[in-house]
């Protein structure tokens, strides 16, 4: 089986789409998030945005090994708004991104496949103007170690192409001497090979974040 570590995303909130059916209008907009925390304050901005529209629908999809999400309908009849967002997620096999769909109501019912057909559309029509962009998924490690074995560590984590997150020097109260942090990030598939090397050398401490 082929080892996978790369996901799908969007780089960029997308332009706003516009799907009109029955005089009812769909808003369509797509966000990249990394948390669901970033949820409520977007779709309040949207609020203040369409303060005559009835409905706020919204799918999201965070994580790549692990998988988190969400559907809502927000008054719309159960199943006919969400679900259909969230189904063009899927399709487009992306992750880390919200879609919300604003409803402005046009007076005439669509009923149920009317709604799902709309909701789905106006996701589908916001994906496409979306860039499509491929991450890895990366483990971030912390290494420790005494400054005189700053070169060694140096030497792997430019010998292995490392990233480094961030590094720092503070000193350690028993001896006075400097200790060096530097938190790095590598490929999920380089991540067990990594960890091996800076484990196997002698006075240096690495921990998986």
């Amino acid at each position: 089986m082929e080892f996978k570590d790369t996901y799908n995303t969007i780089e960029f909130p997308s332009s706003e789409v516009l799907f009109k059916e029955k005089n009812s209008k769909f808003f369509g907009y797509a966000y990249p998030i990394q948390s669901e925390d970033e949820v409520k304050p977007l779709i309040e901005i949207l609020r203040k945005q369409h303060p005559n529209a009835g409905h706020f629908c919204y799918a999201y999809q965070i994580g790549a090994d692990t998988i988190t999400y969400r559907a809502n309908d927000d008054g719309e009849p159960s199943n006919t708004a969400g679900t259909p967002i969230y189904g063009q997620i899927q399709s487009f096999s992306v992750t880390n991104l919200l879609i919300v769909v604003v409803r402005i109501f046009g007076g005439i019912k669509l009923g149920v496949g009317g709604l799902i057909s709309a909701y789905k559309t106006t996701a589908q029509m916001v994906l496409e103007t979306c860039e499509i962009i491929e991450k890895t998924i990366n483990i971030h490690y912390s290494i420790t170690f005494d400054y005189k074995n700053m070169n060694k560590v140096m030497r792997v984590i430019k010998e292995k192409r490392l990233e480094i997150v961030t590094q720092e020097m503070e000193i350690n109260e028993d001896s006075g001497l400097p200790i060096g942090k530097i938190e790095i990030k590598t490929r999920k598939k380089n991540a067990e090979m990594v960890f091996d090397i800076f484990n196997l050398m002698f006075e240096i401490d690495i921990k998986r974040l």
